[in-house]
């Protein structure tokens, strides 16, 4: 039996996080707004992290934390699902990222820091080599796995190439499920995990981003023949992280829909209705994280699948 969500959950405890220019250049979540100092930053995100943390632990998920090291200096460190998975075959991928100051991040310690909580690798599979071609796949935020399905969602955009997508998708035996969505502006949207989120029996997906009828079309038949239950999110939903969730288990077994407090608050109560048909939610505030980092509760997990020692 194939999982789709798993109790341990990777987050690394930022040591530098800032509003990253590089990054801006195609993620228009992130933002300038707002007069505070690059210490004050630091240390709400900080913060931020550790209540986030606490919430679920409190929830019974198993969080292992990694403290990211003061250098190099990392801005994004606190999404590190974007340049490492952790597979339940046994495997681990790293992957090649858009900015040359997130590549930094891939972290030999933080992956150590995993296998030393209990878990055991069998192989790597390394796609940071693409980085030189300027070809970019950043792991979680640019696909949206279906696990129990052997499916690979993504929308393209300067960060997640059609190409990269089917090499990886190979070597998982996975099909990909390629799409194109675009924001209110009709720019591409950076990270697939912004306007879509799939759990058990479930996606939360910003349609209206999809604004090709026959890739739309094409979506809403895999979610019915995978018996996901389409819960429609607005273009202003998504701009406030209502996309950008993540379904996780704890240590009994019950499913928690995971989100920011913004995108909780983002929702409306039918739809609330909806997700909690199948599953509990869970919502913490980050609002620093979201505004500076551009990323949201989703981004902040990685999920480890790997077997048990």
């Amino acid at each position: 039996m194939r999982r789709q969500t798993t109790s341990n959950i990777l987050m690394v405890r930022p040591a530098n996080f800032a509003f990253n220019a590089e990054t801006a250049e195609n993620n228009a979540f992130q933002s300038r707004d707002g007069a505070m100092s690059a210490d004050e930053m630091r240390a709400r995100a900080v913060s931020e992290f550790d209540g986030f943390v606490a919430q679920l632990k409190a929830a019974g998920v198993q969080v292992i934390v990694a403290q990211d090291q003061p250098e190099p200096v990392k801005p994004d460190a606190v999404f590190p699902n974007n340049w490492v998975s952790f597979h339940q075959e046994g495997f681990i991928v790293t992957y090649p990222m858009y900015a040359p100051t997130r590549r930094r991040e891939r972290s030999e310690p933080v992956i150590e820091t995993v296998l030393a909580a209990g878990f055991k690798c069998s192989g790597r599979k390394h796609f940071e080599s693409s980085e030189a071609d300027a070809l970019f796949l950043e792991g979680t935020g640019s696909i949206i796995f279906d696990h129990q399905n052997k499916l690979a969602y993504a929308c393209l955009s300067p960060r997640t190439d059609a190409g990269l997508l089917q090499k990886l998708c190979e070597q998982l035996e996975y099909q990909p499920v390629v799409f194109h969505a675009v924001d209110a502006n009709g720019q591409d949207i950076y990270h697939t995990n912004v306007m879509m989120a799939l759990g058990e029996g479930f996606v939360v997906i910003c349609l209206d981003s999809v604004r090709d009828i026959a890739e739309r079309a094409m979506l809403e038949t895999r979610f019915k023949n995978t018996d996901k239950e389409i819960v429609d999110i607005s273009l202003d939903q998504m701009n406030a992280f209502a996309g950008n969730m993540l379904q996780v288990q704890n240590a009994a077994g019950d499913r928690i829909l995971v989100m920011s407090t913004t995108a909780f608050n983002a929702l409306t109560p039918a739809q609330v209705d909806q997700l909690t048909k199948h599953t509990q939610l869970l919502h913490a505030p980050i609002d620093t994280i979201e505004r500076y980092g551009g990323g949201s509760a989703r981004c902040m997990m990685a999920e480890v699948f790997l077997p048990k020692v």
